[in-house]
């Protein structure tokens, strides 16, 4: 509804706006690994009458890490402005500035023949000196609202995200007697990415005789505009694993070959959706998208590929409450996005297409305390892209895969203080169509079965009101490393602690995350990049809110 998704669902990221009383917040963290983030976040009126409301949110991040050599530092800056131009008229406006540096940046670690891994977790796999990865991101955009009356009203959004990127890292193709990495070159990338969108839509709710309806009718546009440029030079030399030696002062990098595209991609969207009560207990919503997609792919040296292609996606969901603390739902819904990336052999990407069934309860105890989820489902995606196992530079496009499976989710207040989230997942991710890939091999980096549950507790009265404890337990099952599937992401149980106060506006907490140090892995990209999660981990924080 709200632009080109996957199936599956979307992360609704709500940032925080700017407020009507003056509100002031100073913050800080440290931890172990050298950490630390100290932050600022204030807001209120710019005007007497309280039409024109700021908010000024920045923090500067700073961190080592559990691998030698690597550290990071992160910097976010992001004022924001509401602007009431009347009664029933918003304008909120934005920006946000991020930087990112890696230098060098956590490096991955590869599988040895015997699919096990067996380095230190310390164990740096590149070379420090040439490894390095910044970023520097600008968002900036407006979402104006204006209410005709009660029931209508029209939204607009225009949002505009750029970004600069360059990173170098080394490029290893063969591990020779589970020792020697063989470092084929140093890979050197600058590339860009320019988004933009807007978006209007109009918003109302009326009846037809006893069947109420809200209506959703409007129109997108994006353009994104990428240009990418990958130099390559000889690699500086096979990395002993077991004795590595990291001196590159006498290695030069001397480009033996250059890759550069550029690839503009413009796409149009006409949405329109109806959720129509027929009964109190009986909700139908029925809609639809139709997205045009134009894309030139443009390699430095070779003739450009044009491509233009379009579809409709439906969208139907029906709910139905037996009983005020009962709701049983199903739906149906087709997605068509646009592919990014490349491929070695220099062809575009055809969109990606997905459909998606789903079926559930949802249900509340406890007197509306507690509320749970139980879901089944089926998405089927064609043209989806995975990295390269040969190349992490480039990306290759899967013929079909499909997910099944069932999730519960379950959370709410059992008792005063005693806060729960739990949740299971369940998930048959295989390959069922594709001319490289074999068929009925499940998706990399999908476990089968999934878990989590963390519990609060905070006291509600006394001298000790506002102490909380929490406790948490994330299990994650065996995964698949590629989709070869030639080797396993090993299964893991991760616990996480804390313990905080919070007062009259003073907060301060203690973090544990991975509480008895458990060695896992979180990704995997391939048998040479494979992604360790944090060791223990602790941060310490304090912020004063007034």
């Amino acid at each position: 509804m709200f632009g080109a998704v996957e199936p599956g669902g979307i992360v609704n990221v709500t940032t925080k706006q700017p407020l009507s009383t003056p509100y002031y917040k100073l913050g800080l963290e440290v931890g172990n690994y050298g950490f630390y983030q100290p932050s600022i976040d204030v807001s209120g009126p710019l005007t007497t009458d309280k039409n024109l409301l700021y908010r000024f949110i920045a923090s500067y991040q700073a961190s080592d890490s559990f691998v030698d050599f690597a550290n990071s530092e992160l910097i976010t800056i992001a004022p924001s402005i509401t602007w009431k131009l009347g009664d029933r008229t918003t304008l909120n406006l934005y920006y946000e500035y991020i930087r990112s540096e890696q230098n060098p940046y956590k490096a991955d670690v590869p599988v040895f023949s015997d699919n096990t891994f067996g380095l230190p977790r310390n164990r740096y796999v590149g070379y420090p000196d040439l490894d390095f990865a910044i970023k520097d991101v600008h968002k900036l955009g407006y979402a104006l609202n204006h209410q005709f009356n009660d029931n209508w009203q029209l939204r607009n959004n225009i949002a505009v995200v750029t970004s600069a990127a360059k990173d170098a890292y080394t490029y290893f193709s063969e591990l020779v007697d589970d020792r020697f990495l063989v470092a084929s070159s140093i890979d050197r990338r600058e590339y860009s990415i320019d988004n933009y969108f807007g978006q209007i839509d109009l918003l109302g709710k009326f009846k037809t005789g006893a069947v109420a309806h809200q209506l959703l009718i409007g129109f997108e546009a994006n353009r994104r505009v990428s240009n990418f440029e990958l130099r390559t030079s000889q690699g500086p030399g096979d990395l002993d694993l077991l004795n590595p030696n990291y001196d590159t002062s006498s290695y030069q990098f001397l480009p033996i070959s250059r890759f550069a595209y550029y690839e503009p991609i413009q796409s149009y969207g006409i949405y329109l959706q109806d959720q129509i009560t027929l009964l109190n207990n009986l909700k139908l919503l029925i809609g639809g998208r139709f997205d045009w997609v134009e894309r030139t792919f443009d390699i430095v040296g070779e003739p450009a590929q044009e491509q233009s292609d379009s579809a409709f996606s439906p969208r139907i969901g029906l709910v139905y409450q037996p009983s005020d603390i009962v709701s049983l739902y199903a739906s149906y819904s087709r997605s068509f996005t646009p592919t990014f990336g490349f491929n070695p052999d220099g062809r575009a990407f055809k969109p990606t297409k997905g459909t998606q069934y789903e079926a559930g309860i949802k249900a509340d105890f406890l007197e509306g305390r507690l509320s749970t989820t139980l879901a089944a489902y089926q998405i089927t995606k064609s043209n989806v892209t995975t990295p390269d196992p040969n190349n992490p530079n480039f990306s290759i496009q899967v013929g079909e895969q499909e997910s099944r499976g069932i999730e519960l989710d379950i959370a709410g207040e059992i008792l005063p203080g005693l806060k729960v989230i739990a949740s299971y997942a369940h998930t048959n991710a295989e390959v069922t169509e594709d001319n490289t890939a074999t068929v009925g091999n499940r998706l990399n980096n999908v476990p089968e079965n999934q878990a989590s549950l963390w519990t609060t507790y905070q006291i509600q009265k006394g001298d000790l009101q506002g102490l909380g404890f929490g406790f948490g337990l994330f299990y994650v099952g065996d995964r698949q490393g590629d989709l070869d599937n030639s080797f396993i992401l090993p299964s893991y149980l991760r616990t996480d602690a804390a313990i905080y106060y919070r007062r009259n506006g003073f907060n301060a907490a203690i973090n544990i995350r991975n509480l008895f140090d458990k060695t896992y892995y979180e990704y995997s990209y391939g048998r040479f990049y494979n992604q360790l999660g944090d060791p223990f981990t602790i941060i310490v924080s304090v912020s004063w809110e007034f």
